[in-house]
């Protein structure tokens, strides 16, 4: 899994299906994360979503399951490093990878605490994607 591999490189050894409890109130229900390390507090979620085939459209559905993993980051513990670590795929017809798309349309429902981390398979290397939360 190339999440798995790139943070383990950096230093940070991850497992599958990391679980912890998650809620908005005092209720709590555990969530399993796609990766995370409870020793040194770090929560990731994978995504590899691309343009929908051959128009380079929107996946709308697929950018939903994004939000609700950005919900999952909003209510989980404060102390954790969260990290949405998604596959680059860049759109001739748009100009925009996914990622920037989503960050364009979707900044205001990311937690300021979420880091997002885009892959790109041909070159095996992630570049965490800065962007300004006013806008």
């Amino acid at each position: 899994m190339a999440a798995k591999d790139f943070f383990s490189k950096e230093g940070i050894p991850l497992n599958l299906n990391v679980k912890l409890p998650v809620g908005v109130g005092e209720i709590k229900k555990d969530h399993a994360f796609d990766l995370g390390c409870l020793d040194q507090k770090v929560l990731i979620e994978c995504k590899s979503h691309k343009w929908t085939e051959p128009n380079d459209n929107v996946p709308s559905a697929k950018l939903t399951v994004w939000n609700e993993a950005m919900y999952y980051f909003l209510v989980s513990p404060t102390e954790y490093r969260k990290v949405m670590f998604v596959l680059r795929d860049y759109s001739e017809k748009r100009k925009e990878t996914l990622a920037e798309y989503y960050i364009r349309t979707y900044s205001h429902l990311i937690p300021e605490c979420v880091e997002l981390w885009e892959y790109d398979e041909s070159t095996m290397s992630a570049v965490q994607l800065a962007f300004n939360r006013l806008s």
